[in-house]
């Protein structure tokens, strides 16, 4: 049986005052795949993953997600908002409304179904309460459902936003950055947990990180950029020491954890 192309990109090509930030890159990433992008800073991966959902728009090539054109040759499709709502999006700096409850930042996830009238209010039904504490009992943080989101730690932020991932519907996960700036206890739940939602509920995840031995512990598949374009797309257990000495050469330091925080 064959399996759904959850993303596609052809020749995609992205540039910023005249600086080249993603230069023909093609990749393709099948339906249930957890997928790291790897590259040191400037190298182009969270550019690339902006491009994935939308937020960024570019110059010339083709994002295909599940199956529909996101953006072709420099232009949107013109239902991309209702593709959006197979995407969920984790970032860096958690990205929620501090001042509302936890619980009220996981519904936010449901917006995207949900007349403008009733997200205008923030009103929504017993039923999609019921659905959003559930999402949070699966990232094991209930009990912190009516706290405000400003009380929580880093790794309870995440998890709230990936609760709201789970709320959306989320086909895809699209993550980046999503542990560099948690320790290291809860950057290994948040990782395990985005493991748990691939193989438990088929969502396809694609993260960018820095660290190379997260990389190597969650992730089967890795593609390594540089200077906006793939330079190595395969088996993680391939993307070894001396494979990142080639690719970055002394850069490849920045993309090896040390000390307390090296994982083995």
């Amino acid at each position: 049986m064959l399996k759904e192309t959850a993303v596609e990109v052809i020749d995609l090509t992205k540039s910023f005052r005249g600086k080249i930030a993603l230069k023909q890159v093609s990749f393709t990433v099948e339906s249930g795949e957890m997928v790291a992008l790897v590259g040191a800073s400037g190298s182009g991966k969270s550019t690339l993953l902006r491009h994935l959902n939308g937020l960024e728009r570019g110059e010339s090539g083709v994002v295909n997600v599940l199956g529909f054109p996101l953006q072709s040759e420099g232009k949107f499709h013109s239902k991309i908002r209702q593709l959006r709502s197979n995407i969920g999006c984790i970032f860096q700096q958690f990205n929620l409304v501090k001042r509302l409850t936890v619980l009220e930042n996981v519904l936010v996830g449901n917006l995207g179904q949900i007349s403008l009238a009733r997200s205008a209010i923030r009103y929504f039904t017993k039923a999609e309460k019921i659905q959003a504490l559930s999402a949070l009992e699966r990232v094991g943080i209930l009990e912190q459902a009516y706290k405000r989101a400003s009380m929580l730690s880093g790794g309870q932020q995440q998890r709230v936003a990936i609760a709201r991932c789970l709320v959306q519907g989320a086909r895809i996960i699209l993550a980046d950055e999503p542990i560099a700036s948690l320790d290291p206890e809860s950057a290994r739940k948040v990782m395990e947990l985005l493991g748990e939602l691939n193989q438990e509920n088929g969502i396809t995840v694609i993260t960018s990180l820095h660290q190379v031995q997260m990389v190597q512990r969650y992730f089967p598949r890795a593609v390594a950029l540089k200077n906006g374009e793939i330079l190595f797309d395969g088996a993680t257990v391939d993307l070894d020491q001396n494979q990142l000495n080639k690719l970055y050469g002394t850069a490849a330091k920045e993309l090896v954890l040390s000390g307390h925080g090296e994982l083995v």
